[in-house]
C-alpha cells in the first residue's frame, strides 16, 4: 500500500470509528479493519486472535493477541479511562495495563508479549515490555491520518529471508570454527604469533574459495571441491599451496604447460586484490579428518552463496580465541541493531528522498532525478573507526547498492542489454573506510565487503542483461590495521571528504581497562582525569575533534554508562557536539551462540554548527518522540546542564550518609551458623550480636548479623575465644593492606572500620535495585540494626521525606541521572540525592504527602510475610500498594505544581532539570 492510500484509509478509519466503540460488540471489527485497511494485512483474521484463554486463579480471556509480533491487546469501551482502575471479577481493581500484565504473567515465557497495547477506541497506549518502567507511547485516533506509521510495530514481521541468511551464516561460522580448531592442532608451534596470523589468513582464503565456488565466481560450481578431491591428506597441503599461487597469478603469466599437467588447476581465474598474495604464511599438514571436514561438510554439504556477508563477517570473527575477544572488547552486531544506527543516521533520509523521486510522473524527468540520486549516493563516504569484521560498512554498502539498483531500474528500464564492457554500477566499496586493531578482523572485513560486492553485482545482472565477471577483483576496500585511538583519522580519510562516521567501539569499562588503554584515554583527552571514563569515550573525543568545522554526521553504539552518573559531566563537557538522535538504553544481543548481554545506547551527533533540526529520541524501532534538544542523559532538556558529584545537597534537606563499613575481610559479619556457635559458647554473647543489613537483606528480607562492640568494655568480650579469634584476623587483614588508612584501622580491630550508625530511626536506601521495579523500595529501619555500606542512610527523616523520595518524581530523576550496575539502578548520594530538586510545598500539600506516605507503609504492612522484592515486583505488586504509590505520586506532583493528568515521567524529569538549573544558579550567585 502506498503512502497516499494509507493516509486516505487512515482518515476514513477515523471517521468510521469517531464517537463509537463498545467493548464486547465492536472490538474485533475495530482491529480487523485497522489491520486490513490501514496497516495492509491481507488476511487479518489469520493474523490476530481474539479471546485466547489464559489460566489465572480462574479462566480469563485475552482480548486480542498477535503471535508474529508478540503483541497483547487489552481493549476497553470508549467510555473507559485507560488510566483508571476497573473492578475485576475477583474484586481487585486494575488499570487495563495492569490487567494485561496479569495475563502476561500467566502465559508461558515464550508467549509473553513484547508489546502490550491498551485501547478504548479513542486512544492507543503502547507499552514496550523490554523497558518495563518507561511511560507508554500514546497515539490518539484523531491523529491517525498522520501517525498511522507509529502502529507499524503491530505488523512488523521479521524478514524471513533475513532469518534464513542469519541461520546459514551462523552455521557457516560454526563450520569455520571446526576447521580452525582442527587446523590449529596441526601447527608445530600454535601459540606463536606467526602461526596465529597464518591460521587466520588461511581460514580467510579457504572461506573465500568455498564462497567463490558456490556463488559461481570461479566460473562453475564445485570447482574448489573438484580440484582438491583428487588429493589425499598427505598431498593436501601442497595442493592448496599450488592453488593459492595460481589464484594470485595472471593467466598470461602462468606456466604455459599448466593446462597440460593440471587442467583443473588451470581453470581457476586470477583473483587479485591481495587475497592470495605471495605473502608467506604457514600452512600445516592435513589429516584425513581435516580433509573430510573441508571437502564434505564445508564444501559438498553446505551452500556458502546464501550467507549474509554482514552477519557472517561477525560470526567468522568469532573463531578467534574468546579471551582475545574479551580483552579487545569486541561485541558483534545483529543486522537489526546495525539499522538502529544507520537508519536514523542517513538511510531513512535517502529512502524518503528516493520515494519522492519515484512519484515523478514525467519519464524524462524521472530518469534525470534517478541518475542524480545515483550520483549522489555513489559519492557518499562512510567511516567506521572501530570496524571489527566490517559489519556496519558491509550492511551500509548492501543498502546503498539496493537503492542504486532501484535507481538503475528507473534509469534503464527492464531487460536492457548493455554494450560489452559498459559499467552502470557507481557505488563502490572504495568509499568505505575502517580502522581495526586486529589483523584477522581486517582480513574478514575485506572479505565480507568483497562477498557483498559479488552478491549485489548478481542482483544488478538480474535488472539489466550484462555479462560481467567479478574477477579479477577490481575494487579495494580501505580497511586499515591499527589502533584508532593512537592513529590520525585524517590519514585514513580526510575529514573534509567524510560524510558519515558510525560504529560500535569496544565495550570496556573503567575497571576492565589495561594500563595501556587508560594511557590512551589520557592522551586522547589531554587530561589525566579520565580514570572514570569507559574506553568508548575515546572514540567520542576523537570524533568530536575530527568533525570540527565539517558537516560529518556520526553515530556510535555505546555502553549506557556514558549517559549516566559521574561519567556524564566528565565526558560531555569536553565534547563540542550536538546530539541529533538517540536510542535509549536497551539490551544488546549478537548473532553468535553466546551473545553479548550488555545494555547500550546509540547516540547520533555532529559538530554544533551542523546539528539537525529534527531531533528524535527512540525507545525502540517503532517508538520515538521528537525533541527540541537532547542532553547527554538522553532526554529533552538543556544539553549543557550536567549533574555533577556533590558532597552537600542543593536543596535544604537532611544530609544522607553511607552505611557503616566493616573493612574486616568478613570476620565481623555473621551468618546463622556463626550466631549459633557464639551462643553455644556463651549465651551472654547475645549482647555482642546485632542484626546487620545491607541493600540485599532489606529488599529480599534476608538476615545477617555482625559482631558490634562499640561502647562495650573489652573485659566483657575477651572471655569469648571465637570473638577474640575473629578480632585477631581483622587486625591481621588490616595490617597487610597497602592502603595507609586501612593499616591505621588495625589499631582498633574490634570495631567496624567506618562507623556511621545513627541513634534514631532512619530511612534506608539499597544502593542497587532491579531496573524492573518502578520504585526502589526504601524502608524505615530501627537504629538497633546495623546498616552496611551496600545501603545509604537518611537519619531524622519523617513521612514527608519518605513520600518525596519514594515518589515517581524522585524515581524518574534517579532513572535519568543514576549510574547502573549492568542494567540495575545504582542509587548514589552524591549524584542522585544531593542534586535532587525538592519542592516547596504548602502546609496543606506537605500534610497530604505525609498521609499518602503513611498509606504506602500501611499497604506494605498488610503483607508481613512478603519481602520488598515480592511487593515491588511489577507482576506481583499488591493492588493496595500500587494504589497507595499512585496517590503519593499525585500528591508529590501537586507539590511541584505539575498537572497530574497530563504530566508524563519525561515531562516531570525535564521540569526537574529546569528546577535544578535554577537551584545551582542561585547557589553560584
Amino acid at each position: 500500500m502506498d503512502v497516499a492510500t494509507q493516509k486516505k484509509n487512515a482518515k476514513k478509519f477515523i471517521n468510521d470509528w469517531k464517537n463509537r466503540g463498545r467493548e464486547k460488540q465492536d472490538s474485533q471489527s475495530f482491529w480487523l479493519a485497522l489491520l486490513h485497511n490501514v496497516l495492509d494485512v491481507e488476511k487479518p483474521e489469520n493474523f490476530i486472535h481474539f479471546e485466547e484463554k489464559v489460566h489465572l486463579e480462574h479462566d480469563s480471556f485475552i482480548d486480542a493477541y498477535i503471535d508474529q509480533t508478540h503483541v497483547m491487546i487489552e481493549q476497553k469501551g470508549s467510555n473507559k479511562d485507560l488510566d483508571k482502575p476497573i473492578r475485576q471479577s475477583d474484586k481487585t481493581s486494575l488499570t487495563p495495563f495492569q490487567q494485561a500484565q496479569r495475563y502476561s504473567a500467566g502465559l508461558p515465557y515464550s508467549k509473553r508479549p513484547r508489546w502490550i497495547v491498551t485501547c478504548n477506541f479513542k486512544e492507543f497506549r503502547v507499552y514496550d515490555m523490554e523497558h518495563p518502567n518507561s511511560e507508554p507511547d500514546k497515539i490518539e485516533l484523531k491523529n491517525l491520518e498522520n501517525e498511522y506509521y507509529r502502529l507499524d510495530f503491530l505488523v512488523d514481521k521479521s524478514n524471513q529471508n533475513l532469518e534464513k541468511e542469519k541461520q546459514v551464516s551462523i552455521e557457516a561460522g560454526e563450520l569455520v570454527g571446526q576447521i580452525y580448531d582442527e587446523l590449529l592442532k596441526q601447527y608445530k608451534d600454535p601459540d606463536s604469533e606467526f602461526s596465529q596470523k597464518s591460521i587466520n589468513q588461511l581460514c580467510v582464503r579457504i572461506v573465500f574459495c568455498l564462497y567463490a565456488e558456490d556463488a559461481g565466481i570461479f566460473g562453475r560450481r564445485n570447482m574448489f571441491h573438484d580440484y582438491l578431491k583428487d588429493f589425499d591428506a598427505h598431498h593436501f597441503r601442497s595442493a592448496l599451496i599450488n592453488l593459492f599461487k595460481v589464484l594470485d597469478t595472471k593467466v598470461e603469466n602462468r606456466d604455459p604447460y599448466l593446462a597440460d599437467d593440471e587442467p583443473v588447476l588451470a581453470e581457476f581465474p586470477y583473483v587479485n586484490g591481495g587475497m592470495f598474495s605471495d605473502e608467506k604464511i604457514e600452512i600445516p599438514s592435513f589429516t584425513d579428518e581435516l580433509r573430510d571436514l573441508l571437502l564434505n561438510k564445508a564444501s559438498n554439504e553446505f551452500d556458502w552463496s546464501e550467507i549474509s556477508p554482514t552477519i557472517f563477517g561477525a560470526v567468522f570473527e568469532s573463531t578467534l580465541n574468546p579471551e582475545t575477544r574479551r580483552q579487545g572488547g569486541m561485541h558483534y552486531t545483529s543486522v537489526e541493531n546495525i539499522h538502529k544506527v544507520i537508519d536514523p543516521l542517513f538511510l531513512d533520509d535517502l529512502k524518503d528522498e528516493f520515494n519522492e523521486i519515484k512519484k515523478t510522473k514525467q519519464p524524462a524527468t524521472l530518469k534525470k532525478k534517478a541518475k542524480a540520486f545515483q550520483d549522489k549516493i555513489a559519492n557518499l563516504t562512510f567511516f567506521d573507526p572501530a570496524c571489527g569484521s566490517g559489519n556496519f560498512l558491509t550492511e551500509t554498502y548492501l543498502q546503498l547498492r539496493k537503492l542504486e539498483n532501484e535507481a538503475i531500474k528507473l534509469i534503464y528500464g527492464d531487460n536492457v542489454q548493455l554494450d560489452v564492457g559498459q559499467q552502470i554500477v557507481e557505488v563502490t566499496i572504495q568509499n568505505f573506510y575502517g580502522i581495526e586493531i586486529n589483523d584477522f578482523a581486517v582480513s574478514v572485513a575485506k572479505t565480507a565487503l568483497w562477498i557483498a560486492e559479488s552478491q549485489m553485482l548478481e542482483e544488478t545482472k538480474e535488472i539489466v542483461y550484462a555479462n560481467w565477471d567479478f574477477l579479477p577483483l577490481k575494487t579495494y576496500s580501505h580497511i586499515h590495521e591499527g589502533n584508532a585511538l593512537t592513529m590520525d583519522w585524517n590519514k585514513v580519510l580526510p575529514n573534509y571528504a567524510c560524510h558519515y562516521i558510525m560504529g560500535n567501539p569496544p565495550f570496556i569499562g573503567k575497571k576492565e581497562q589495561s594500563i595501556e588503554q587508560k594511557q590512551e584515554l589520557k592522551r586522547v583527552f589531554n587530561d589525566k582525569k579520565t580514570g572514570n571514563l569507559d574506553y568508548v569515550s575515546g572514540w567520542y573525543k576523537k570524533a568530536s575533534n575530527y568533525v570540527k568545522k565539517y558537516d560529518v554526521q556520526c553515530a556510535f553504539v555505546s555502553t549506557n554508562s556514558i549517559t549516566q552518573g559521574e561519567q556524564v559531566p566528565i565526558l560531555w563537557s569536553k565534547l563540542c557536539v550536538t546530539i541529533n538522535f538517540v536510542y535509549t538504553s536497551f539490551r544488546w544481543n549478537n548473532d553468535t551462540k553466546n551473545g553479548a548481554h550488555v545494555h547500550v545506547v546509540i547516540i547520533g551527533f555532529s559538530n554544533n554548527e551542523f546539528s539537525k533540526k529534527d531531533k528524535k529520541i527512540y525507545f525502540s524501532n517503532k517508538l520515538w518522540r521528537t525533541a527540541k534538544q537532547i542532553n547527554p542523559y538522553l532526554i529533552d532538556a538543556n544539553p549543557k546542564l550536567f549533574v555533577v558529584s556533590r558532597t552537600k545537597p542543593v536543596s535544604k534537606v537532611p544530609e544522607m550518609r553511607y552505611g557503616s563499613m566493616p573493612i574486616d575481610n568478613g570476620y565481623l559479619i555473621l551468618e546463622k551458623d556463626d550466631v549459633a556457635q557464639l551462643l553455644k559458647e556463651n549465651s551472654n554473647n547475645s549482647k555482642f550480636i546485632r542484626l546487620c543489613f545491607g541493600g540485599r537483606e532489606i529488599i529480599q528480607n534476608k538476615k545477617r548479623w555482625c559482631i558490634w562492640l562499640k561502647g562495650v568494655n573489652p573485659y566483657e568480650y575477651r572471655k569469648s575465644k571465637i570473638i577474640m579469634n575473629r578480632i585477631k584476623h581483622v587486625k591481621s587483614y588490616r595490617q597487610s593492606s597497602l592502603r595507609f588508612q586501612t593499616k591505621k584501622l588495625a589499631e582498633n580491630p574490634s570495631l567496624f572500620g567506618e562507623i556511621r550508625q545513627p541513634d534514631t530511626k532512619m530511612l534506608v536506601f539499597p544502593k542497587v535495585s532491579s531496573q524492573n521495579r518502578k520504585y526502589i523500595p526504601i524502608s524505615y529501619i530501627d537504629p538497633t540494626i546495623i546498616i552496611t555500606g551496600s545501603a545509604l542512610i537518611l537519619p531524622d527523616s519523617g513521612l514527608y521525606q519518605f513520600g518525596i523520595l519514594e515518589s515517581n518524581m524522585h524515581m524518574g530523576w534517579m532513572r535519568t541521572v543514576a549510574g547502573r550496575m549492568k542494567s540495575d539502578y545504582q542509587y548514589s548520594k552524591n549524584i542522585v540525592y544531593n542534586n535532587f530538586p525538592w519542592p516547596n510545598p504548602s502546609d496543606k500539600q506537605k500534610s497530604k504527602i505525609e498521609k499518602t506516605a503513611q498509606a504506602i507503609l500501611d499497604a506494605r504492612a498488610l503483607y508481613p510475610k512478603d519481602s520488598l522484592a515480592d511487593l515491588y515486583d511489577p507482576l506481583t505488586m499488591p493492588p493496595e500498594l500500587l494504589k497507595a504509590h499512585q496517590n503519593n505520586d499525585r500528591a508529590v506532583m501537586e507539590a511541584y505544581g505539575l498537572p497530574v493528568k497530563t504530566t508524563t515521567e519525561s515531562d516531570a524529569v525535564a521540569f526537574l532539570f529546569d528546577l535544578y538549573s535554577k537551584l545551582i544558579k542561585s547557589k553560584d550567585n
